[in-house]
This record gives structure tokens, C-alpha cells and sequence, in this order.
């Protein structure tokens, strides 16, 4: 089988299940399986796949379509430019997330202390740190998604310093300057109604809040305002539809409350400073 069959195979059988963007997945998985770019495949459409490649490929190819996101079958995806490893311990970077970085360094490029409350893959806090040097830590719950920002930061040369722990509860009182997080915000009553490769298969610590979906945002606002010194900032990415009640909790103790829309106009990130 040739590099183009393969891709017009598998786009079809993608497609005849409804997976999203079925040609691009196609080319992803197989130039994981063949270990070469998606460049390489559009300049070698008559190659033909050794049996080992073919192999690995048609096992990627059930995967997805049973369901499996295609990063935790490649192990890697793209954030602020950089190529982080993901597995199913952590929460799949989303381009939405982007938004926090850019906040955080309009707000606070300054920062010399940086806590990351939730970190999982560790994004945030290795792209904040390589971007502003500052001394960054990053805290999560989850042993395994801890070695996985560990393993992210080691091989990206972000010196992160990794703490387990809930949110901030470790950390020191007044003793940053920026606190940034994806927080977990989806309702438990919302669970039927996501995407099955969210539903089952990235990790519900980080996607469910409690009954409301408010409950780690309301402890999270709270521990913010001990950790940060006067002047701090708090920057924390938004569930749609969250904005309002966020805040207001940002009402009382902070200044200066913000959000920045995504790309299609949705508040995605609240900013706010602590008085």
C-alpha cells in the first residue's frame, strides 16, 4: 500500500464514523507510525508503507476510531509553539489555553514568582517560565500528571519546581507574584453530554468541579488571595458561560477584574488583581 492510498483510506473510514477533520488525522497518525513529518508524506505519495509502519498504523487507526483523541496516540501536542508529551493522565492543551499566556504577559511579564495551581502537562508553567525566566512552580493533585510535567519541563530546559498538592494549599502566603490555572469547571451533572473522547478518556479530576462546576474556581479565588502579594495577579481560564459569577467573586479583595475573549468572541480568561 502507497502513502496516498493509505491517507485515502483512512480518511475514509475516519470520515464514515464522523471524526473531526478526517484527512488531517489520517496524515498525523500516519506520519506517526512511518516517523516523518506530514511534509514528507505530501512529497512521497508513491511510497510504499514497510509492513512494520503499515502495522503500527492500522493499530492507531482503530484506536481513533474507537474513540482514543489522537494525542494520546501520537503522545505530543503543540502549545505556544512548543511540542509538549501528553498521555491520558493529563488533559489535552487546547488553543483556547493560549489566552492565559498571552494575558499573563500583557499583566504581569514582571513577575519574578509564578505558581501554575493545576498544572497537568505542565504547559503554563514551562511556557511562562521560558518566557519570562521568572522562578515557577507548579502544583497538581495528580502524581501521574506530575511526572508528566516533570518530563515536559526536563525535556523543554524550563527549571519548574513540581509540588503535590491541592491547588495552592502548599505553596507560602504573599509569596508570588502571578498565579496562573486551568482549573477543572464542567458541572458533574454534565458528563452524558460531552464528546466521547472527552468523556472517556481524558482525566475527570480535571475536567469536573462538583455539583455547580464552580466549587474549584470559589477555592481557588480564595487561595489566590493568600499566596500573592499586594499587586499580584490572578489569571484563570473561564468554562463558557462562568464569566459572571467569576466575577464576582473577584468582587471583594481584587481590582482591577478583567476578560479577555477567545477567538470567536467567548470570555475565555478572567485577570484580576489582588488589592
Amino acid at each position: 500500500m502507497t502513502v496516498k492510498a493509505a491517507l485515502l483510506d483512512a480518511a475514509r473510514r475516519l470520515e464514515e464514523v464522523a471524526i473531526a477533520a478526517p484527512r488531517l488525522t489520517a496524515e498525523v497518525l500516519l506520519a506517526h507510525a512511518l516517523g516523518r513529518s506530514r511534509e514528507w508524506l505530501y512529497a512521497h505519495p508513491e511510497e510504499k508503507l514497510p509492513p512494520h509502519a503499515r502495522a503500527a498504523f492500522e493499530q492507531s487507526l482503530d484506536r481513533r476510531l474507537a474513540g482514543v483523541p489522537t494525542q494520546y496516540i501520537t503522545g505530543r501536542q503543540e502549545f505556544w509553539g512548543r511540542d509538549f508529551r501528553v498521555t491520558p493522565d493529563v488533559l489535552i492543551p487546547r488553543p483556547e489555553t493560549e489566552h492565559v499566556v498571552e494575558t499573563a504577559l500583557e499583566c504581569a511579564r514582571d513577575a519574578r514568582r509564578i505558581a501554575d495551581a493545576g498544572c497537568g502537562s505542565g504547559i503554563l508553567a514551562v511556557t511562562l517560565q521560558l518566557e519570562t525566566g521568572a522562578e515557577t512552580w507548579g502544583t497538581d493533585i495528580s502524581f501521574p500528571a506530575l511526572q508528566v510535567a516533570r518530563e515536559n519541563a526536563r525535556r523543554l530546559g524550563a527549571p519548574v519546581r513540581l509540588v503535590a498538592c491541592d491547588l495552592l494549599s502548599a505553596l507560602a502566603p504573599a509569596s508570588f507574584d502571578l498565579v496562573v490555572s486551568n482549573p477543572p469547571y464542567v458541572p458533574d451533572g454534565d458528563l452524558a453530554g460531552l464528546q466521547r473522547e472527552v468523556r472517556d478518556h481524558e482525566p475527570g479530576v480535571a475536567l469536573f468541579a462538583g455539583p455547580t462546576g464552580y466549587e474549584v474556581y470559589q477555592r481557588l479565588v480564595a487561595d489566590a488571595r493568600r499566596v500573592l502579594r499586594p499587586g499580584g495577579f490572578l489569571i484563570m481560564e473561564l468554562g463558557f458561560g462562568t464569566h459572571e459569577r467569576v466575577l464576582a467573586m473577584l468582587a471583594e479583595g481584587w481590582s482591577e477584574a478583567r476578560l479577555r475573549p477567545d477567538l470567536a468572541g467567548i470570555p475565555r480568561v478572567a485577570a484580576a488583581r489582588r488589592s
